[in-house]
């Protein structure tokens, strides 16, 4: 599948990008896009370089070489929260919410960007998380650290839509999370898709990343080996065995 059958524009475009750590290459030349109000998910067994590209894409680590534009800008070795301010947000593996404030406080600190000036703006996206979280507007005055793992991992998407942003990275949402709570996330997900909002997932939940990904890219040991449609994945003999039991 070419990119001009995808729909939208691309916001996100990444060319043959180089990514070591130390000695060691963990990218070796990866090139993807991301296009405007796509689900995109990044398949691959651990090791495969999944979380290492998100933490390149969001300047958590340097860029060897290669090229990430977002909207035409470049984002190679920008600092985090200037990336941030642009609109990529990431939601990071192992959640790293405040455990020691509150659901709200957590909520409240990820409007740094614009609280000040528009708390309307706050008071609105918060509203949204609620509406798609009803346990965190339970659990508002609970601290962090005391919700449970799946509930950790809706608060740290919450926040991340209170940031707001044009494209939000999720790395392993499904991670550690009992079963029925996984649906939940993955049933939510779906649900800001809907609304228009660009998602790229890096997820080792295979099958559970392919029923809301419309385009997908198969990651091994830092190379992009193949990339297409959830179906075209799905009905290729190789991957479906590899990663689709």
């Amino acid at each position: 599948m070419s990119d001009k059958q995808r729909v939208g524009e691309p916001i996100l475009q990444v060319e043959n990008l180089h990514v070591s750590y130390g000695k060691i290459a963990a990218l070796k030349g990866i090139s993807f896009a991301v296009h405007k109000g796509e689900v995109v998910a990044m398949l691959g067994a651990n090791g495969a370089g999944k979380t290492t590209t998100l933490n390149a894409l969001t300047g958590v680590l340097p860029v060897k070489s290669g090229t990430i534009q977002f909207n035409g800008k470049s984002l190679v070795n920008m600092p985090t929260n200037r990336i941030t301010a642009l609109g990529v947000v990431h939601v990071p593996e192992g959640r790293h919410i405040f455990p020691d404030l509150t659901v709200g406080e957590n909520l409240r600190v990820a409007a740094y960007l614009y609280e000040k000036g528009n708390k309307a703006l706050f008071h609105e996206r918060r509203q949204y998380v609620f509406e798609l979280f009803p346990r965190l507007r339970e659990r508002m005055n609970q601290a962090g650290g005391t919700l449970s793992g799946g509930e950790q991992q809706m608060l740290a998407i919450g926040r991340a839509l209170v940031t707001g942003g044009d494209v939000l990275l999720l790395d392993e949402p499904s991670m550690g999370i009992a079963p029925k709570l996984v649906a939940e996330i993955f049933n939510t997900i779906t649900e800001i898709a809907k609304n228009g909002q660009t998602i790229m997932l890096v997820e080792q939940n295979a099958v559970m990343a392919m029923q809301i990904a419309s385009y997908c890219y198969v990651l091994e040991t830092g190379n992009v080996t193949y990339e297409g449609t959830s179906e075209h994945i799905q009905a290729n003999e190789r991957i479906a065995q590899a990663y689709l039991g």
